[in-house]
């Protein structure tokens, strides 16, 4: 006989909810900052090594080298497809078993390690085809660890946050996503503007992930002093963790959840990473101008996402999700033809605000919506899990299918598969509970 918690259960309150104490509101607020500081590190470590890349690559992969070029290939599909979901599920289901605080330095002592090993790492000159072989590690250990760090990320500030403040709260893991992406180009900046070409190419290409591993032992003893959110009788559940708990029990909610992802992650990437590449191939700006725009539309994005996290604890989370399928269905297609004809950068800086405020409808409550579906005995697994494969599949795939598209000429049917995705998150959006099942209240 199964002994998994039964869903109403789980998280239903014996009496009303009691209020804060000052000493518990602080408590709470230090573990949010605490864990989104770790959030920063892990992703700064991982944008670190695609702005790095143009000038440590020679030094790994020489033209000359077939087989050093291969594994190149190899490497970044493996780190960017193939480890996001082994760790979204591997993470996932050590934050259930055995905590998520546990699950959290895991993940970041991994993170550290691939960033410190990669700072020191000979190059192909010294070891040969060993140097790319021992990137290539690296890369799937940072990959494994970033796959994992988003599901039990969002667990865990979704627990901790502040009971009706939690879409706000949760917030912050976005803004750590986007802050750590910022901070990555920063670095990458001011050592431009230090060093010239040639000692970033010999050996100042090492300092950013220097920084990194750095970074991430200070968020290691950050996290250290959390305490556990996790309840010893979850942990104890026998289907804790277990994917047969999670379909068995919660299959739709799992399929929901991927739904949704699908959608939100494409656009996220469409108006992030690619947007980059399609102003400067498409609407023709020059790179330097681009790198501007984007810096400052991704800088107001991460602001953002409080303020929209906020309104999803005035409206809901399914009146956000709502707002945000059906606005990204109707203002995709408009929006990216609009930057096709546009010459001024301001012009093309407003645009993307435009689509990123349409977008943080969902990334501002991208963990809590997760977090809402679940018990807490397969809570991290099915966030992480589903995370990672719809991110995968839809969101690692983006500037791929696009610029496929482009190549093939019929850019503009790009815009319509986005939209063809919100609409399929809006029909999703409609299976939200209007109150979530759980985290509605303290465990």
């Amino acid at each position: 006989m199964s002994t998994t918690t039964p869903p109403v259960a789980a998280d239903a309150p014996q009496s009303p909810p009691r209020a804060y104490t000052p000493e518990e509101k602080r408590h709470r607020v230090f573990s949010i900052m605490a864990a989104s500081s770790g959030n920063l590190v892990e992703w700064f470590d991982f944008y670190v090594y695609a702005f790095a890349a143009l000038y440590f690559a020679p030094a790994f992969f020489p033209q000359s080298d077939p087989t050093a070029q291969l594994l190149n290939t190899a490497g970044v599909f493996a780190a960017g497809f193939l480890m996001r979901p082994i760790g979204g599920w591997l993470f996932g289901r050590i934050a259930d078993r055995y905590g998520r605080k546990t699950s959290m330095l895991i993940s970041v002592t991994m993170m550290c390690a691939g960033s410190l090993v990669i700072a020191c790492l000979p190059t192909y000159a010294a070891i040969g085809a060993w140097a790319p072989f021992l990137l290539l590690v690296c890369r799937l250990f940072q990959g494994l660890s970033v796959g994992g760090e988003y599901g039990t990320t969002a667990t865990y500030m979704s627990e901790v946050a502040l009971r009706g403040q939690r879409g706000f709260f949760s917030s912050f893991q976005y803004v750590t996503l986007i802050g750590g992406q910022l901070l990555a180009v920063l670095v990458i900046v001011v050592l431009e503007t230090v060093l010239s070409e040639a000692e970033l190419k010999a050996w100042g290409w090492r300092i950013p992930f220097v920084i990194g591993a750095i970074s991430a032992v200070v968020a290691l003893m950050l996290r250290r002093t959390l305490h556990e959110t996790q309840t010893d009788a979850a942990r104890k559940n026998e289907e804790a963790g277990t994917m047969a708990g999670l379909f068995r029990h919660h299959k739709a909610a799992f399929f929901t959840v991927l739904g949704y992802t699908a959608g939100g992650s494409l656009i996220f990437y469409t108006f992030t990473t690619y947007m980059q590449k399609y102003l400067v191939n498409t609407v023709g700006l020059p790179i330097k101008t681009t790198s501007y725009v984007m810096t400052g539309a991704l800088f107001l994005y991460m602001c953002m996402q409080p303020v929209f996290g906020a309104l999803s604890d005035r409206i809901g989370r399914r009146n956000n999700m709502l707002l945000f399928g059906a606005l990204g269905a109707l203002g995709t297609v408009p929006i990216l033809t609009a930057l096709q004809h546009v010459t001024s950068p301001v012009a093309a800086f407003a645009l993307i605000v435009v689509a990123l405020a349409i977008v943080s409808f969902y990334t501002s409550i991208s963990g809590i919506v997760k977090a809402e579906m679940f018990p807490p005995e397969v809570r991290a697994l099915g966030v992480g899990l589903a995370y990672a494969v719809a991110n995968a599949i839809f969101g690692g795939s983006a500037e791929y299918v696009a610029l496929g598209l482009k190549s093939l000429g019929h850019e503009s049917a790009f815009f319509w598969y986005v939209t063809a995705m919100m609409v399929v998150a809006f029909f999703v959006s409609l299976r939200l509970p209007r109150q979530a099942s759980y985290l509605h209240h303290d465990h």
